[in-house]
């Protein structure tokens, strides 16, 4: 067999995310093209995240955790062998053989074939109902054998298995951990720490059993007991094996390469092995010593041996271990030096057993520099503590500042961290970059940092980190920091709340008038906030003409804006009882228009997939047979869950249910700075969990004891104890006060967790307010609630009883014609929607059917231009959008009339490839005309249809003129816009992201060519 002497063959073994990324990079770093890259994967699917395979008990669904679609490795020219295992490597031939009889010549071999779960030798180890938790084939079998077992145990209570302990919880099952150490996470945590996150963990009702051996698994066949060293025992049917890894060399041992005396491949600072034509990286891979287990790590070691063999000089210097991690709800991290020795060390601990948080901050012996740490049940403070920790500069502040919050962390702390730090691991980045921005580039807004640099633009999570560094930078550029509403508004929210009330001001116009900062018109920002402090105060039906441009899709629409521009339907249940007639009636609309139906949290049923112009007549049949809204879609008082109390339970001591119905009615609808969720119990057992609502009620033998600002989500909050053996009267007064002053003081999208703890006094100050009236407000915030309560009108049945609000639901303003926009899937006997495309597809790389390119089709965008009528002036909405169609193609036509202008567009965001963008809200900034994508808030020009968030893609905009009342837009011939801009396309696009020629597939209703 011959070498090709035209390109150099870089055989990867392993297709798992390491093998993957290195794909990746060598595709990147190799710009003359010299490299063949050829990858064998052993497991049946392409590299897919194997760090989220949690997710996957959510969705059940593959592709969603796919690294890359099949086609990027034809594209790209690497040549994927899928389900072919590499199981010899010729040194002396330079071959490598697969199971499948594949023969590959190479130059160049990377092992990244990772790591094997060890299964201790346990007797009954082999039998049925053992697994182990690696793959998503072993996940698909715990899945299905969970339907035939009660009980399962987690042998194992390190990060894996914890994470295996919550997929057995949420699969149903009576959940243990099994963890011979004494203590859970023994590589992460301490003792101190593991005891918070024991009891955390058994609040949840898994019961974790530390210092404990498996003797052995018995049972006939199949899992029924398992026996411990110290002779207990437990009965189970099922049993997960996570106790850790082992680095899979059984290639390099077969081809005689180096590895460890206890496993893995030896490998230098340049990741070679012994052999310098075979490199290894990922948890495969001994490196001075260590083993990593973690991916980052592993994409490291990627990237090296990627930009070695491109020429570069790159050495692995050991990796970070840091991590931070969310296990069955519980914050945990731990960074820097967190195991240094008592020698090197000085330890400095905080618990609180009662809110389940420890923290442990190791510094050097003189106090001055921070070594690392251990943080459980609150990890807020992880990145700051971090980077702190790299810096190895010394500390701001004194040692005990860092723990308790009294020091400058968030502001002149910041300066030990090094220019270099990277802030956004997402965009890359750096502290450097954000600081110049501020100081050079002459930013002063968060959302004007965010577009200049990208930080937080990704997943988020560094966002605390850019607020305060984007606050302490412009405090040492001698800046105010301001709370302003946006570029319109040099006000904060509370501030223009009382503004608007003292002058009665009650639309959007005469707030801008007498509070507006004289520039521009509004925008995403201040439109939806003012829009809140209108319906907070006067309570007018927030579609009503001069409102509803102002709200979100999900208020505009008085739904849920979902997946592919479709809406879901969420009828009010108060309390969660509901007759079997009512059910019935849910039933029957969900059959006849085709709507996925699911449970929600809250004790409702929610009808996903609505087209917007099928709503009103699925809300006019809900309304006849006696529903309202639910206010899922709003920053409202939506839901108020209870458990059955004395209707049926034997331990109930009041009537939650019905009480929960009156306070539900009572509340109903009430617009709010953020969503409110509310919970009755009707005992101390709690099962409706009203200790995580906003506003909760648990039943005692003389009345209720009111919670307030509790909250679930991303960042959960037990709620507070405020008062305790409540009448409903006294209840009822208090949480009138209590939200009345939240909806006047709160700033905009902030929780009621939040605020209370920016809320200076806390509940204290809360308590003197509500109950004590320290203020000597409580008739007006009761005069307030009280008026809100008076006012209430079902929001839909507005929109049934009206035909000109009706009118703005059609799909399209010039034609009463329907088109399904999204491609649908089956999925577990219902249908939703096609996943998002995997990556973007640009104007550039997208061909026609014809074969000319978007650049081509852009010379010819003169010929034949003509004006087209697409409807009169009253289709449109005032300063709001509307959706015209013209052939195959939908169009955005906007009346931004508070600036006299008409713009139009493509109504595809060409971000999630859905059509849109009519029904986002349009405004200007720094004087250009603008639209948010309703779905992500993604902002396009609508003068030049760029991005202004500095993204590569960007929409086709269309001159508008208006003479007398017809609207016109100057348009090629139809065929010729077709071609670019047809529904199918994009369609197409969505569903699969790549060109492809025209082919029939179902979608909604109807037949899509």
């Amino acid at each position: 067999m011959t070498h090709s002497t035209a390109k150099q063959t870089v055989v990867v073994i392993g297709n798992g995310m390491v093998g993957q990324r290195f794909c990746e990079r060598l595709v990147e770093f190799d710009v003359e093209k010299r490299f063949r890259i050829v990858t064998f994967c052993e497991e049946p699917r392409a590299a897919y995240d194997r760090v989220g395979l949690t997710s996957f008990f959510a969705h059940r669904d593959a592709e969603q955790l796919m690294l890359a679609r099949q086609e990027w490795y034809a594209e790209n020219g690497v040549e994927l062998h899928i389900g072919d295992r590499a199981c010899e490597i010729d040194r002396a031939r330079r071959i490598v053989r697969s199971d499948r009889g594949v023969e590959i010549a190479y130059d160049h071999v990377v092992l990244a074939t990772g790591s094997f779960p060890f299964v201790p030798p346990v007797p009954g180890v082999d039998k049925t109902g053992v697994f182990v938790y690696r793959t998503i084939e072993d996940l698909q079998n715990i899945i299905k054998y969970s339907g035939t077992a009660k009980r399962c145990a987690v042998i194992g209570g390190g990060l894996l298995g914890l994470e295996a302990a919550k997929a057995a919880y949420d699969l149903g099952l009576e959940t243990h951990v099994i963890e011979f150490a004494p203590r859970l996470m023994p590589r992460q945590v301490d003792d101190a720490g593991s005891r918070i996150l024991v009891n955390k963990i058994e609040s949840l009702g898994v019961r974790v059993h530390l210092n404990r051996a498996t003797k052995a698994i018995h049972g006939n066949g199949a899992v029924e007991r398992m026996e411990f060293a110290d002779g207990d025992s437990i009965d189970i049917e099922m049993v997960i094996v996570s106790t850790g890894i082992r680095p899979r060399d059984d290639l390099a041992r077969q081809c005689g390469v180096s590895v460890s005396d206890r496993g893995g491949i030896v490998v230098n600072d340049r990741l070679e092995t012994s052999d310098e034509r075979i490199s290894a990286i990922g948890e495969c891979v001994v490196h001075g010593g260590m083993v990593y287990g973690l991916v980052a790590p592993g994409y490291e070691m990627a990237e090296i041996v990627a930009a070695n063999l491109t020429g570069g000089e790159r050495r692995f210097a050991g990796a970070d271990l840091s991590t931070k991690l969310k296990l069955m709800g519980v914050d945990v991290a731990s960074f820097g030096r967190y195991e240094a020795p008592a020698c090197d060390a000085t330890p400095l601990t905080f618990e609180d057993p009662f809110a389940g948080v420890y923290k442990k901050l190791l510094f050097s012996r003189d106090g001055k520099q921070l070594l690392g740490g251990i943080l459980v049940g609150d990890a807020n403070d992880y990145g700051k503590l971090s980077i702190f920790a790299k810096s190895g500069g010394a500390l701001p502040c004194a040692p005990h500042e860092l723990i308790v919050g009294a020091g400058p962390v968030g502001g002149a702390g910041l300066d030990v961290m090094p220019d270099t730090a990277q802030v956004c691991s997402c965009n890359n980045v750096t502290k450097s970059a954000i600081c110049a921005a501020i100081s050079d580039g002459g930013v002063d807004t968060l959302d004007a940092l965010k577009r200049c640099t990208k930080a937080g633009t990704g997943c988020g999570g560094c966002m605390p980190l850019v607020t305060d560094l984007f606050k302490a930078e412009l405090k040492r550029a001698g800046k105010a920091v301001v709370n302003h509403l946006c570029e319109h508004f040099s006000y904060s929210r509370t501030e223009l709340f009382a503004m608007v009330k003292a002058k009665e001001l009650r639309t959007f116009g005469a707030v801008l008038a007498h509070c507006g900062s004289g520039t521009g018109h509004g925008c995403e920002l201040c439109k939806p906030a003012i829009a809140s402090i209108l319906a907070s105060l006067w309570n007018d039906v927030i579609v009503d003409a001069e409102h509803e441009t102002l709200q979100d899709s999900n208020d505009r629409f008085l739904a849920n804006i979902q997946r592919g521009g479709t809406y879901s339907v969420v009828p009010r249940v108060p309390g969660g009882e509901i007759t079997p007639e009512k059910l019935a009636v849910i039933a029957d609309i969900a059959r006849r228009y085709g709507l996925y139906t699911k449970i929600t949290g809250g004790q409702r049923i929610d009808m996903f997939g609505a087209p917007v112009q099928h709503l009103p007549e699925i809300w006019e049949e809900l309304v006849d047979a006696g529903f309202e809204s639910g206010h899922a879609y709003g920053k409202a008082v939506r839901t108020v869950k209870s458990c059955v109390g004395t209707t049926w339970c034997r331990y109930g001591v009041q009537d939650s249910v019905g009480f929960a119905i009156r306070v539900e009615n009572r509340y109903k609808g009430i617009r709010a700075p953020h969503k409110i969720k509310m919970a009755v119990s009707g005992c101390i057992r709690e099962c409706a969990e009203a200790q995580n609502k906003d506003v909760g009620l648990i039943a005692t033998e003389q009345g209720y004891n009111l919670y307030v600002c509790g909250n679930g989500g991303s960042k959960p909050r037990h709620a507070e104890l405020f008062a305790t053996d409540l009448d409903e009267a006294t209840a009822l007064a208090y949480i009138d006060r209590f939200l009345a002053y939240y909806i006047m003081t709160a700033d905009k999208l902030t929780r009621t967790a939040v605020w209370r703890e920016k809320l200076e006094g806390g509940l204290e100050h809360l308590r003197d307010v509500v109950i004590h009236d320290k203020l000597g407000i409580a008739g007006e915030l009761d005069a307030m609630m009280q008026r809100l309560v008076d006012t209430y009108q079902c929001e839909w049945a507005a929109v049934v009883r009206d035909p000109a609000k009706r009118e703005r639901f059609r799909q399209f303003v010039n034609s009463d014609e329907n088109e399904s926009c999204i491609e649908i899937v089956g999925q577990r006997e219902q249908t939703r929607p096609a996943d998002w495309p995997s990556e973007f597809v640009s104007l550039e790389q997208f061909r026609m059917t014809d074969g000319r390119s978007w650049a081509e089709h852009e010379q010819e965008r003169s010929t034949g231009l003509r004006w087209v009528a697409v409807g009169s002036v009253a289709d449109f909405p005032v300063d709001g959008g509307a959706t015209v169609k013209y052939g195959r193609s939908q169009l955005a036509v906007f009346n931004f009339a508070s600036r006299g202008e008409w713009y139009a567009s493509q109504n595809m965001c060409p971000h999630k490839k859905a059509f849109v963008l009519s029904r986002g809200i349009v405004g200007d900034a720094a004087g250009e005309p603008k639209v948010a994508c309703p779905l992500h808030k993604k902002t396009f020009s609508l003068e030049n249809g760029e991005s202004l968030q500095g993204e590569e893609y960007r929409i086709r905009t269309f001159a508008v003129k208006v003479e007398g009342e017809q609207v016109f837009l100057e348009l090629p011939p139809p065929e010729v816009l077709d071609e670019q801009l047809a529904t199918e396309i994009g369609c197409r696009l969505a569903s699969s992201c790549v060109a492809v020629e025209p082919a029939a597939a179902v979608v909604g209703d109807g037949v899509m060519v």
